[in-house]
């Protein structure tokens, strides 16, 4: 009797993003399923290998090490300005464009418009023609974010740019994403990202307008991004948080209050992990041992409070990077990203 024949299942992503302290760099780059290892700050080393990334945040306390891992054996390289990496599931990319010249004088912010749309061209080609055409996360970092006045703000600027990179979009199909100020004066536009062979699901938050529906008054182009991603189906991923802040509707809220700021951005997290619940039920209702949180803080004065505030509400039970950074609406004190799963 002759049986059907059977083919196995193609395998299923995996990531896992932990933050280390007291391990070198390239002892990690050595290990097989590292996908990628970024670096904070000035006293991140410069290393040739398309899987290390220095971030030009300073951090506050002990120079933590943010690793992802995969599935080995993990493959990297280079085209053009793009480096990557990839396990076969999932892709890591990164790309770096300097602000032409001509275009950072006074009250010219075309410069990050027109950086921002060359990297996100090249992202967008270089997803397209490869085999993991669907984006889940990305960030952006970027000098002087809310430098300019009414539709010249950078950040602004900064929007346009990246949709006209994006060329046409399907709204419901954005990645999760963070954009935040760099500190450094140097007129350079950082976006790595994620991306992977199969899709993941947007999450929206009930408490927020859909960043892609804000109205005219924040600028000529919505920005271009979901709340969060949930991974593919059955995939061992953690759910993507995008950039969150003290945020209601579409308006900054709490104006001058840090903590009061910190706590709404609680309360947005709470909603937005409980939409993500609604398809994944496993996911712990809140931030625990298996989440992993960024916290980007606009004055650096403000670091020792928020490090306070985190130690008083986790201790150590929610592992924690915080940066000095300004944030993309001058109102708002501090932003947070990060990823959530089972401890």
């Amino acid at each position: 009797m002759n049986r059907p024949a059977t083919h196995p299942l193609p395998p299923l992503p995996r990531l896992r993003v932990d933050y280390v302290d007291g391990v070198s760099p390239e002892s990690l780059l050595a290990q097989a399923d590292v996908l990628a290892v970024f670096g904070f700050g000035d006293a991140a080393p410069a290393i040739d290998d398309p899987r290390w990334l220095r971030v030009p945040l300073q951090p506050f306390g002990a120079s933590l090490l943010e690793v992802w891992r995969g599935q080995a054996p993990v493959r990297h390289g280079r085209d053009g300005n793009i480096a990557w990496s990839t396990d076969g599931e999932l892709i890591f990319g990164a790309i770096e464009v300097d602000e032409p010249e001509g275009h950072t004088g006074e009250g010219d912010h075309s410069g990050i418009l027109l950086a921002a749309e060359q990297a996100y061209r090249e992202l967008t080609d270089f997803i397209g023609a490869g085999e993991f055409p669907h984006l889940l996360r990305i960030w952006n970092y970027l000098d002087a974010i809310t430098h300019g006045d009414g539709d010249s703000e950078r950040y602004r600027q900064f929007c346009v740019g990246r949709a006209r990179g994006l060329g046409a979009f399907d709204t419901s199909q954005l990645p999760a994403a963070t954009a935040i100020g760099r500190c450094d004066a140097d007129r350079r536009i950082q976006v790595y990202w994620l991306a992977g062979r199969l899709p993941g699901t947007p999450v929206e938050n009930p408490r927020q307008v859909s960043a892609y529906r804000y109205p005219r008054q924040y600028g000529p182009q919505a920005p271009s991004f979901a709340r969060a991603m949930l991974p593919p189906a059955g995939s061992e991923m953690p759910l993507m948080l995008s950039g969150t802040a003290s945020v209601v509707g579409h308006a900054s809220q709490h104006e001058g209050e840090l903590l009061a700021q910190l706590d709404e951005t609680f309360a947005n997290f709470d909603a937005l992990i409980a939409s993500a619940r609604r398809h994944r039920p496993d996911l712990p209702a809140e931030f625990g041992p298996g989440s992993r949180l960024k916290v980007y803080v606009r004055d650096a004065s403000d670091l020792p409070a928020v490090a306070e505030a985190f130690e008083t509400r986790y201790g150590d039970r929610l592992p924690r990077l915080l940066l000095h950074a300004a944030i993309c609406r001058r109102e708002l004190a501090l932003e947070i990203d990060g990823v959530h799963d089972a401890g």
